[in-house]
């Protein structure tokens, strides 16, 4: 199996090279040059645990990877760091009739984990196949949980270190508290004073910068990323897709065969493009639906054809969400104009000089499984509320901007095929929110530590060690600085921290 870039630079990179370079050196991402099919019936598979079903995933696309070795990676990051032997649970809520697939047991309670458990396991490997003896510096910009879940999976790991950028004031405090009390003294995290795009943008810019890589190799540091736009993150979600589906066929609630629609809250598009290499490689998918929260360029994608990011930005009770450049749909459009390099790159050009581009007509057919929708900040709430009045079950306002999503396709379109909502986080994180909604703001007075204790209440699901160990945890991070000299802080770090060892 080998990966090109979408842009045409890269070409023919194996598995382990591409999850090295992260960002390709064109700018573009990477993409399998061909979809390999499960070689194991859904069947067989439904008799398989988690590790064993992302074994026979993972394996189609890391081919460079012995068995001994993706074994490795796979059982050292579905260990005892997810609060249940399943890893990924499916729940049913009755009154609605769907499955949330919970994707938050992990040590950050968030659905990032699921990747970035094991990112670090197959980064570290790739690097001994590639021999690289240089340090690998980590750069990534997080809109709320890629950034802690990133920070705890390479603290301390031997020949890393990490540097998160995050918007200052576009996190839960949940989320933040989370980042800047981080252990490990390969790990940095910057605050910077605008927006996730802001931050995206500036570390795509590093990625680009030829000379500060040239100076940082001399230094002994070679770059990668943890965000979704390496590979390395997205071929490990598209393994609990797959698990759903056997899932439900272990249940007897489906039969091999049978299509499944997949509603997935998405900012940055790597979640929904794992469901949707999932379909790509034989699990029968009748639709993915799109779920926006008020930043709803993707909603207005689908519908159009054109992508325009010229817009407000919004800042919701769903930060992970609040994105206006998507940057995994760029791999969408490469596959869906017949990995046409050329045109994909016309059309970031486009979006970086204008703000906007628009697709062919083929290219909407070629889309045609994918359904966009949006939710507004009080259908969030609703959605919230009567989830917990019907089924006492509790979901985050991510959760909720997928749940909203899901019932509305079915009103409008009558499609009652098995429908499986990706749950991105646990409602602790986002406590403040879910509680206004739960009580119809009879808890906003209480603080945030009360809150947990309120909310583990209501929910009849104990307060998580993520959230016992925020309690008392020292600040250990408190830089902040500009959009426009993220790349100064960047080599301040790594050079300071050269030097002082």
């Amino acid at each position: 199996m080998l990966y090109d870039s979408t842009r045409g630079g890269e070409r023919g990179k194996t598995a382990s090279q591409a999850i090295l370079e992260g960002l390709a050196a064109d700018g573009g991402l990477y993409v399998p040059r061909e979809f390999p099919h499960l070689d194991v019936s859904p069947e067989e598979l439904a008799e398989m645990d988690y590790r064993e079903t992302a074994y026979h995933v993972m394996k189609l696309f890391l081919t460079d990877f012995s068995e001994e070795e993706l074994r490795y990676c796979i059982d050292h990051a579905y260990d005892e760091k997810f609060d249940t032997p399943a890893v990924c649970p499916l729940h049913k809520a009755e009154s609605a009739g769907v499955w949330f697939l919970e994707l938050f047991h992990g040590k950050t309670i968030a659905f990032k984990d699921m990747a970035l458990s094991i990112l670090p396991y197959l980064l570290t490997v790739s690097a001994k196949k590639n021999h690289v003896e240089e340090e690998i510096v980590i750069l990534t910009a997080t809109s709320g949980d890629t950034g802690k879940a990133a920070l705890a999976g390479f603290a301390d790991v031997p020949g890393t270190s990490i540097i998160v950028f995050y918007p200052k004031e576009g996190v839960s405090p949940v989320q933040e508290r989370q980042m800047i009390t981080q252990k490990g003294e390969n790990t940095h995290v910057i605050g910077i004073r605008g927006n996730f795009d802001d931050a995206q943008t500036g570390v795509k810019k590093i990625f680009s910068d030829k000379d500060l890589r040239k100076e940082l190799l001399e230094a002994g540091c070679l770059f990668s990323s943890a965000n979704s736009i390496n590979i390395g993150r997205l071929v490990p979600q598209i393994a609990y897709y797959v698990y759903a589906y056997t899932r439900l066929i272990g249940e007897g609630v489906i039969k091999s065969g049978d299509p499944v629609n997949f509603t997935v809250p998405t900012g940055n598009f790597g979640n929904i493009l794992a469901a949707y290499f999932a379909m790509k490689i034989g699990i029968p998918v009748r639709k993915l639906i799109c779920a926006s929260n008020k930043n709803n360029v993707l909603f207005d994608f689908f519908r159009t054809g054109t992508y325009d990011k010229n817009r407000t930005f919004y800042v919701t009770s769903s930060p992970s969400m609040d994105i206006l450049v998507s940057s995994n749909l760029e791999r969408l459009l490469y596959l869906a104009d017949g990995r046409n390099a050329e045109e994909t790159s016309e059309r970031m050009k486009e979006l970086t000089e204008k703000g906007i581009y628009s697709i062919s007509e083929d290219m909407k057919k070629e889309m045609s499984a994918f359904v966009g929708s949006y939710s507004t900040e009080e259908e969030v709430m609703e959605t919230i509320h009567d989830l917990y009045e019907k089924d006492r079950y509790v979901i985050d306002p991510h959760t909720a901007v997928g749940a909203h999503a899901c019932r509305k396709y079915t009103e409008e379109t009558n499609d009652h095929t098995p429908a499986v909502i990706a749950s991105t986080a646990s409602p602790y994180k986002f406590g403040r929110s879910v509680l206004h909604a739960v009580g119809n703001g009879i808890y906003d007075e209480q603080d945030d530590t009360e809150q947990f204790y309120t909310l583990e209440k209501v929910s009849s699901v104990p307060i998580p060690g993520a959230i016992q160990e925020l309690l008392h945890a020292e600040v250990r991070h408190r830089t902040v600085t500009d959009p426009d000299k993220m790349k100064d802080a960047v080599r301040s770090w790594i050079l300071g921290r050269r030097k002082r060892s």
